[in-house]
């Protein structure tokens, strides 16, 4: 046996299961295909959104809660800014289908936030143009993710708690026989009494067929531009946003580098091939959709692109992670399928997947998550 558990993939959710996992085990080792926080996984693209105000599915706010202290934690742990805290808006019609469900799902959670008139927005955050029939909720919780240092720090707070790292080591098959969980790359092999599957884009080929059939990798891409009055757009004046406003939608994040602002399409995930082989070159179309919706929402930003980028991600069919074992004797355990909206909750499914896979806890509420739902399908 080479060890209790094996964390396979250490991007956004592995990343954070090996380090839960490294403070309840001494024999943690973590599988990495490239190295943590590279530039080709999901993680990609300097930051991603907390917030505690979302809409729809109310189980996601334990969660929320939890990874909100457990962000913290971290940084208190290794020295890292990880969080920008400045806080988040929600911009949308003011009877559309964005906002009155977003602030159900609040007032369900009892999270707090603030409604914003278009002229207190105007004199808040002038730096958004709203339609007239715009509002916007303030999430003071909001803040942004810099998603490189949070896998860099959480890989390395494992190892200082005696995690063993294996780098370009892609882990291409799994099986369970009597006596453990038995993962290989090419000729090596390396069994342990319990796996966690983390690899996000790249999990499939480590799935059963009924996941398979579920999931699918996605191509998920993002735009950054230039501030005109790059002080407009620091984090201590301009919020982490979230806006869909009739028949456009964009989100991003304050020039945490001082520099650049990030404004990307709501929503434009489309499905590809291999993720090993995303197009990471923007479509005519995607340009042009981007640049006029920078042009209306932002008139503070030149609307040229400066920058842009794609990266994989795991989507399922019904849009919800896939968290735990495939039946009650198996032990490999899956944290995958995130489409889109697992960074903010890493943390929080990063503990869950250690306790669950580890045997230590089992968490409640997480039905909508489990694996066994696709059974059926």
């Amino acid at each position: 046996m080479d060890g209790k558990l094996a964390v396979v993939g250490l991007g956004s959710i592995g990343s954070m299961a090996l380090w839960q996992a490294s403070r309840l085990s001494d024999s943690v080792v973590g599988f990495e295909a490239a190295s943590p926080g590279h530039s080709r996984s999901a993680a990609g693209g300097d930051t991603r959104l907390f917030r505690m105000l979302y809409r729809g599915t109310p189980d996601y706010y334990p969660i929320l809660q939890r990874s909100h202290s457990l962000w913290a934690q971290l940084e208190a742990e290794t020295g890292q800014n990880i969080l920008t805290r400045c806080g988040g808006l929600s911009i949308g019609t003011t009877d559309g289908p964005y906002i009155p469900s977003l602030l159900e799902t609040a007032r369900l959670n009892g999270a707090p936030y603030e409604v914003l008139s278009r002229e207190e927005m105007a004199e808040r955050y002038p730096q958004h143009n709203l339609r007239p029939d715009d509002i916007a909720v303030y999430d003071p919780h909001g803040g942004a993710l810099r998603t490189d240092r949070a896998v860099t720090a959480a890989v390395a707070a494992a190892q200082a708690n005696g995690a063993t790292i294996h780098t370009n080591t892609t882990i291409d098959g799994i099986q369970e026989p009597d006596d453990g969980v038995v993962i290989t790359c090419g000729e090596k092999s390396w069994t342990f009494e319990s796996v966690i599957v983390a690899s996000g884009g790249w999990s499939r080929k480590l799935m059963p067929h009924f996941l398979q059939k579920a999931t699918e990798p996605y191509r998920i891409y993002l735009t950054w531009f230039v501030a005109r009055d790059p002080a407009e757009f620091s984090p201590e004046r301009f919020p982490i946003f979230i806006r869909i406003s009739g028949d456009r939608s964009m989100y991003g994040a304050p020039a945490v580098d001082g520099a650049t602002v990030k404004a990307t399409l709501d929503g434009r995930g489309v499905p590809t091939p291999r993720a090993d082989s995303v197009p990471r070159d923007l479509t005519s179309a995607e340009i042009s959709e981007t640049m006029e919706t920078v042009t209306e929402f932002f008139p503070g930003l030149f609307p040229n692109i400066v920058r842009s980028d794609a990266f994989p991600e795991l989507f399922t069919s019904d849009g919800k992670p896939v968290i735990g074992h495939v039946n009650e004797e198996s032990k490999i355990y899956y944290a995958t399928g995130f489409s889109g909206q697992g960074f903010k909750m890493a943390t929080g499914y990063g503990e869950i997947a250690a306790n669950e896979a580890l045997g230590k806890r089992t968490f409640d509420g997480l039905e909508f998550a489990r694996p066994q739902r696709f059974k059926s399908i």
